[in-house]
Parts: structure tokens; C-alpha cells; sequence
């Protein structure tokens, strides 16, 4: 399918790594050009050299996320360079392993600036030329906020908090024609997820485990997966879809784990 992203301008954020790096790729397969936002230069760099090697177009802006200032920089560079935004994608963040029992109010803070915050400024500061373009924003989620996962209430509190601005920006946005949908990742093999995995004395043996209680498959949701749904969302191919919470994850979240 054409998504008709052909030069269409997409800010990503966290889209030097992982799934928001996936996501940039799949966009410029589809024509568009992929704006990657993140504060590695080392990695955005070569994330931009690899789909321009591969007959992509793309570009980037450095950003520290928590900041801002270089939120609004990086937008700016964007309209810039290009004279237009056409979407956004929020996607960076990290679960940080801040819970209640052993966290702290800084650390809870911290953890809300760097998974939440940074989707209200991005959106804040794209929003003049989204109403321009009428573009539409994807915002990328974590089944804790649904499901829990215990010792990480920063990070599920910030996507609980990611759902209900992707529910208030639907009905915010209505009157310039602006979507706004979320998609919901759960367990997906990303560089993040194995450094995880590998913190047990048997990694593979807890990969299974957690593999064999996937409904749909028994496997891991692909990084592919998740990118393919999100440029879907942010095209016009999905123009009479907003405000839902989309989740690619096997039935994961909402199906019975019993299921055989």
C-alpha cells in the first residue's frame, strides 16, 4: 500500500536506536522524510547516513529531550531546513526503574521529565505548522500503564500520563483537522529490552518464558511491527482515525495468558 507519505516531513523523536529507529526507516521507505530527534549525536548521525545510504531521505536535530529549550530548538530547525512539519512522533524514553517503595521525589520527577514532559513540548512547539499542514502526531506507549509491572512507577505513570494527552489532543486538535493516535508496544525486542533480559542468571530461559505467554505466536512483536502501524497512523490513510490507543503486541495486554 502507498501510504502517500512521499515528502512529507516527520519529526521522530528517539529515532537513533529501537523502535523510534525502526519508525524512521519505515517512513523513509514510504517517501517521507524522517526528522531524527535525540541527544547521541554519534547515533543520530549514523542513523540519518543509514537510510540516505539506502536511498532514504532524512535529517536530525540534536536534542536533550528534558530541555525545553531544545525542544523548541530542534522543531525550529526542522521548520528551517524544510518549511513545513507534517507529523510527530513521540517516541523517546526509558524505562528507568523508579518505584515507590525504593524511589525518591527527585528521581519520580526526573522520571516524568524524561518519559512525559517532552511529548507535551514537542507537540507545543510543532503544533503551529501541524495546524499549517494539518499533520497528525503518533505518540508511542508502554502496556505498564495498563497492565503494571511493579518497581517502575515513574515510567508507567508517565504513559498513563501519554494516553490521556493523546485522548485531550484528539478532542483539542479537532477543529484543525489534526489526528492524534497512540500505539502501545509490549513486549518487543529492542536494544533496551535485551540489556534487560540479560540482568538474569538465564537470559534465554526468561525470554522463553516470557515468549510463551504471548497469545498471538508465542514470540516477541517485531520492531517492524510497531513502525509499520505508526506510519499508517500519521498518514492519510487512517484520516478518520483519532484519538484511539492502538496495541501491537499479540494480544498481549488485553488477552487471556492462558490461551492455548
Amino acid at each position: 500500500m502507498d501510504l502517500e507519505l512521499r515528502d512529507r516531513v516527520i519529526i521522530v523523536t528517539g529515532g537513533s536506536q529501537g523502535i523510534g529507529n525502526a519508525i524512521a526507516r519505515a517512513l523513509a521507505n514510504e517517501g517521507a522524510i524522517p526528522i531524527i530527534v535525540g541527544r547521541n549525536k554519534e547515533n543520530v548521525l549514523e542513523a540519518v547516513a543509514f537510510i540516505k545510504q539506502n536511498g532514504g531521505r532524512a535529517s536530525y536535530a540534536f536534542a536533550e529531550l528534558t530541555e525545553p529549550d531544545q525542544c523548541k530548538a530542534s522543531v525550529d530547525k526542522t521548520f528551517e531546513e524544510y518549511g513545513r512539519i507534517d507529523g510527530l512522533v513521540n517516541n523517546a524514553g526509558l524505562n528507568d526503574g523508579v518505584g515507590l517503595e525504593k524511589g525518591n521525589y527527585g528521581d519520580f520527577i526526573k522520571s516524568l521529565s524524561r518519559n512525559l514532559v517532552h511529548y507535551y513540548m514537542m507537540a507545543h512547539y510543532a503544533l503551529p505548522h501541524l495546524k499549517t499542514s494539518k499533520g497528525s502526531i503518533v505518540n508511542i506507549g508502554s502496556k505498564t500503564s495498563f497492565t503494571g509491572q511493579g518497581g517502575t512507577s515513574g515510567y508507567a505513570s508517565a504513559n498513563g500520563g501519554r494516553v490521556a494527552l493523546t485522548r485531550e489532543w484528539a478532542v483539542e486538535l479537532l477543529p484543525y483537522g489534526i489526528r492524534t493516535n497512540m500505539v502501545v508496544v509490549a513486549e518487543c525486542l529492542t536494544p533496551q529490552y535485551k540489556r534487560w533480559i540479560n540482568i538474569f542468571e538465564h537470559p534465554e530461559e526468561q525470554l522463553k518464558h516470557i515468549e510463551d505467554r504471548i497469545p498471538l505466536g508465542k514470540r516477541m512483536t517485531s520492531m517492524d511491527e510497531i513502525a509499520n502501524t505508526v506510519a499508517f497512523l500519521i498518514s492519510e490513510k487512517s484520516s478518520h482515525t483519532t484519538g484511539q490507543i492502538i496495541f501491537v503486541d499479540g494480544g498481549y495486554t488485553h488477552l487471556d495468558r492462558a490461551i492455548t
